[in-house]
């Protein structure tokens, strides 16, 4: 099983009904070596863990629940909706509060960042309207608050950054801290060389699969591009199922299709990809294991 930096562990499981036991039991049969379960809501934290812990001690065979247990990793953030955009000191007092109460269970800091992305038939249900001056004004505000905290705590942040790259790279120059992921990355070479140049490591996730023939040489240029201490892969579950199972909802285990994907388009082997990325986790996370 290869390593997942992306995942919504809670959301997958409970929402949208996907066996959460069965998920952790497939990826401690294939010695998955690092997961993590990715923060949305300054106070879901806590319920995150517990959802977790629960659904490990489901299991029956013990060796099974404590290898589980040693992969499993959590961060903590705010997504940028935008009530949360709107609330940003409170928001950020829960999350603070959140972290130090769980301090040891925490590598990371986000998902957080910028998204001007529109669709109000989406799951955000977002509109043009929602992105007046003051909205736009607060994103920016609540995603460098965040930063700062990855900063001051000396952790590695999750950005999620989403048709909104020139303002994503104004507001980590303003902090100046360069510590982290670029998850599920969705621009092309020259934003990646922008990331890159100061320090970013790049997440492909199940978007990368669904590049249509025509831009494939693009998507194969792009990934070869980032350099391999760099590189990292991710599901984003429970979305963005890669193909050949686009449109239902993902999970960890499909992780595979992610990386065959890569590695083909890289032309080098599965496992040397999985082993580069193991690597580069092992790297940015400071993991001992």
């Amino acid at each position: 099983m290869f390593s997942d930096t992306h995942f919504h562990f809670k959301l997958m499981a409970q929402e949208y009904g996907i066996d959460g036991v069965d998920v952790l039991s497939k990826m401690t049969e294939n010695n998955c070596y690092f997961g993590l379960d990715i923060g949305t809501k300054a106070c879901d934290l806590m319920e995150r863990i517990s959802f977790c812990e629960k659904t490990i001690n489901q299991m029956k065979d013990e060796e099974t629940a404590r290898k589980a247990s040693s992969f499993l990793y959590f961060s903590a953030g705010i997504w940028p909706d935008i009530d949360s955009i709107h609330d940003a000191e409170n928001q950020m007092k829960i999350l603070r509060q959140s972290i130090i109460e769980c301090q040891k269970k925490v590598i990371a800091i986000g998902e957080g960042g910028l998204d001007h992305h529109w669709n109000p038939g989406g799951v955000d249900g977002r509109c043009e309207t929602d992105f007046d001056s003051k909205t736009y004004n607060c994103e920016r505000n609540l995603f460098e608050m965040q930063l700062e905290l990855a900063k001051e705590l000396q952790l590695p942040f999750i950005i999620h950054s989403r048709d909104a790259f020139e303002d994503t790279l104004s507001c980590i120059k303003n902090v100046g801290y360069h510590n982290g992921i670029v998850h599920c990355f969705s621009y092309g070479i020259d934003e990646a060389r922008a990331f890159l140049d100061l320090g970013w490591h790049i997440a492909f996730g199940g978007g990368t699969t669904y590049t249509k023939k025509a831009k494939m040489e693009q998507m194969k240029e792009l990934l070869n591009f980032v350099p391999e201490d760099r590189f990292l892969c991710e599901t984003d579950a429970p979305y963005l199922s890669p193909v050949p199972l686009r449109g239902t909802p993902n999970s960890p285990v499909n992780i595979n299709y992610v990386y065959e994907f890569i590695a083909n388009a890289k032309n080098i082997p599965v496992r040397e990809l999985s082993c580069i990325v193991d690597k580069n986790i092992k790297c940015l996370f400071h993991l001992d294991v």
